[in-house]
Order: C-alpha cells, then sequence, then structure tokens
C-alpha cells in the first residue's frame, strides 16, 4: 500500500529567497541558488532541508545536525556544524513559519476534502444565498436562506452555513463546522468542529425552575482570526459577542454570550470565559484557564495556564494561580507553602 502524501511541496525554495523572509545575510561563499525542498527537524533533517532552533534545550542537535541550511539566532551561530548554512535571524521560529507556507500552502488553512471546485453535487445551496465567483462548497455542506459567502472562500465537508450568514472572503470553514447567527470577516479560518452563533446560556433561574431568555445577538468576527476545532462561541444576549482582527483561539475553548475579545489576542486550548467578559488587545489565556464573567482583563495581560481569574487584570499585568494573582506574589506564596511543608515533613521525621 502506498504512503499517502498528505501536503504536496509547491516547489522548491532557494537558499536566497529564505534567506530574504528571514532577514538573513548569506556568505559569500554560500550558493543562495542552492534549493530547499523539504523542512524537518535539526535531528532528521537531510541534505535538502530547512531546520531551524531557538531552544537551548536543543543545542546538541544542533551540532549534529544534517540540514542543507539552519534558521538561527546568533546567540546558537557557532553551534551551527560545517557543511549546514547557518541563517541568524532575530526570530527563527517565525521565520521558519514563512518557508513553510511557501513549501506546503495547502497545509495554512482547511482546504475541500473532495478536491472539489465550485459548489459540489451533494451540497445544499438555498437559492436565495449568494456565492461570489471561486467559492468552493464540498458535498454535504448546508447553506441557508439569504447567506453570503466572499470570493475564494471554502466550506469543507459537512459544515453549515445559517441563515443571513455573511461570510468574508478567502476564509475556510472547516468540516462540520457550523456558523449560525454570525458575521464573519475576511481571511477567518475556522477548524473542524467548530460551533459558531448557537444559543449562550442565559436563564432567569427561580424556585419554580429556569426561564430560559432568548438569546437575541449575533457573533462578530473580524479579519484574520482562526478559531480552532470543536471550539464554541456562544451569539449574544441582548448586545453582540465579539471576536476582534488576528485573534487566534486553540481548540476546544468555550466563548460564552456578550464576551469581547480584542485584536491580535491568544487564547489557548480549554480555556473557558464566562458570560459578558471583556479582553483588550493583546491579552494571552495559557491553557485551561477559567475566567468568570463580567470582568475586563487589560491590553496586554498574560495569564498562566491553569489559573482562574475572579477579578479585573490590570493592563500588562502577569498573573496565575488560582485565584489568580500577580506572578511574583503567586511564586512567593508557592515558595512559602513548598518550606512550611518541608519543614513538617522534617518535624515528622525527627
Amino acid at each position: 500500500m502506498s504512503e499517502p502524501v498528505f501536503f504536496p511541496l509547491a516547489g522548491a525554495v532557494r537558499l536566497s529567497e529564505i534567506a530574504r523572509l528571514a532577514g538573513a545575510a548569506l556568505a559569500p561563499d554560500v550558493d543562495g541558488e542552492a534549493a530547499i525542498d523539504g523542512a524537518a527537524p535539526l535531528e532528521s533533517a537531510g541534505p535538502g532541508d530547512l531546520a531551524y532552533m531557538d531552544n537551548a534545550r536543543y543545542a546538541e542537535s544542533l551540532t549534529r545536525t544534517r540540514a542543507r541550511a539552519c534558521l538561527v539566532s546568533s546567540r546558537f551561530a557557532p553551534r551551527v556544524p560545517p557543511g549546514t548554512v547557518a541563517l541568524v535571524t532575530p526570530q527563527p521560529y517565525r521565520a521558519f513559519a514563512q518557508v513553510l507556507a511557501r513549501l506546503f500552502p495547502s497545509a495554512a488553512r482547511p482546504a475541500s476534502l473532495f478536491g472539489a471546485t465550485g459548489v459540489s453535487p451533494g451540497s445544499f445551496v438555498h437559492p436565495s444565498a449568494r456565492l461570489e465567483p471561486g467559492v468552493v462548497v464540498d458535498p454535504g455542506v448546508v447553506v441557508g436562506p439569504g447567506a453570503e459567502v466572499g470570493a475564494d472562500t471554502v466550506l469543507a465537508a459537512g459544515c453549515v452555513i445559517g441563515p443571513g450568514v455573511r461570510i468574508g472572503r478567502s476564509c475556510a470553514i472547516g468540516p462540520g463546522a457550523s456558523l449560525l447567527h454570525a458575521l464573519v470577516g475576511n481571511r477567518v479560518i475556522v477548524h473542524g468542529g467548530a460551533r459558531i452563533g448557537q444559543d449562550g446560556f442565559g436563564f432567569a433561574m427561580g424556585p419554580g425552575g429556569h426561564l430560559k431568555v432568548p438569546q437575541v445577538g449575533r457573533v462578530i468576527i473580524q479579519d484574520d482570526v482562526e478559531v480552532g476545532a470543536n471550539t464554541t462561541i456562544d451569539r449574544g444576549a441582548s448586545r453582540d459577542t465579539v471576536v476582534g482582527e488576528g485573534t487566534k483561539i486553540d481548540n476546544q475553548v468555550q466563548i460564552a454570550h456578550n464576551v469581547v475579545i480584542g485584536r491580535h489576542c491568544v487564547i489557548v486550548a480549554q480555556v473557558g470565559i464566562s458570560g459578558s467578559t471583556t479582553l483588550e488587545d493583546y491579552v494571552v489565556l495559557g491553557g485551561q484557564v477559567g475566567v468568570v464573567g463580567h470582568l475586563r482583563i487589560g491590553a496586554g495581560a498574560q495569564v498562566a495556564g491553569s489559573s482562574n481569574i475572579n477579578k479585573d487584570v490590570p493592563p500588562g499585568a502577569r498573573w496565575g494561580g488560582t485565584p489568580a494573582k500577580p506572578v511574583r506574589e503567586w511564586f512567593r506564596e508557592m515558595t512559602t507553602l513548598k518550606n512550611l511543608a518541608a519543614r513538617g515533613r522534617d518535624a515528622d521525621e525527627a
């Protein structure tokens, strides 16, 4: 049985082009026309591959690599072995990502699972829906009445686009995703299984039962946002849930109704953000962070993974712990507890 190639090579890249992307200078004796036709980790890279290194943990692997070229910071450049071209750049990983996108463009976003062009047989597009030129619709896709989909957008197999939904240009909606009551900008990626625009969790609670509160808001997703697989973004109750441009959301994140997320935030897997909370621009939430409702997390704040936030976080702060607090205070508390525990063990053993 042949081994499938899931991401075909788009074509080799010259060393001179890689150097340009990385902002690196080629030594005079390096052939800028030499071709790179693959990318691999340091330990398995071969003579045609590009590798990168920006973590001291892999310094030993760098000294033994057989890569044709390696993107590396100035700190580690002296460790690059003879026979490997050192491409010195302040951001090796970012440069590596740019080259990967050039080598394997089909890996950058979800594509048609059917190799389709245009509207495939077996899809269901309502007659009143409007699709601009270049839209790809896989089998099993449902596009509801009045929906609009911008040029060069891909709707992968089995996704559902609800009535009146607007999706911008050059977007990719992954298999099995659903978008309801949503307005989506350009170049947005929604991975498979994501759920956008369903009911927020709203009930008027009482001893006689819990009365459902109709959720009549929308979800607004601005340009260049990426939403991970199986993430849920609830529509607003009486105002909109908003995700700002350039924000990147990992898999299995829960974003509740009326949440407002600023520009270029990073939200890592299994984060839960309760209703009516606001994240300002450039906020980073580590994996499994929990945020209670009606809070504000200031611009540029960073919160360590597995923390629980139960009060406002100032702009630029670095917090962690449960409940979350400034990291220095958190570390002091953890060190104190560790020392107390050690003294208790010593007393028991005496």
